[in-house]
């Protein structure tokens, strides 16, 4: 179970990094003006739409595993909710407990984004470096 959260986890994290990668290296291959601006709206709908999944499917990955070790969600008390875990992962639950309270997943998201969204500019820049280089070298040939 955890093994399966963990790919899906790790395809959504590939997908963020790589998207914007290829977004500019498409964009770079079509001669369209304003690349920026279509590189950024482009950029910023995919990212959001693979974050937003992202972010419910590690809330909602976090609330199956809980199903999966025994956690009754509807106790009234700690004995109810971890009686029917097992000893072995206690541990394990009380963490996954910890991860869905306090800030939702939503917000959780929005402030992940803010903090991810210069790497778009980041890679439109050494994109845009990359072609200049390249465009300087075919020049001097």
């Amino acid at each position: 179970m955890e093994t399966i959260i963990n790919i899906v986890s790790f395809i959504l994290l590939i997908g963020l990094l790589l998207s914007p990668v290829f977004i500019v290296w498409r964009l770079n291959r079509l001669n369209v003006r304003y690349k920026f601006i279509i590189y950024l709206t482009i950029c910023i709908l995919t990212t959001a739409i693979i974050a937003l999944t992202f972010g419910w499917w590690a809330d909602t990955s976090d609330q199956m595993l809980l199903k999966h070790y025994g956690y009754n969600f509807d106790a009234m008390n700690d004995t109810e909710r971890f009686g029917n875990v097992s000893s072995d992962n206690i541990e394990r639950v009380k963490n996954l407990e910890k991860s869905i309270m306090g800030v939702g997943w939503q917000l959780k998201v929005i402030i992940t984004y803010v903090f991810y969204s210069p790497y778009l500019l980041i890679v439109y820049l050494v994109a845009y470096l990359f072609s200049k280089k390249a465009m300087k070298t075919t020049d001097g040939i």
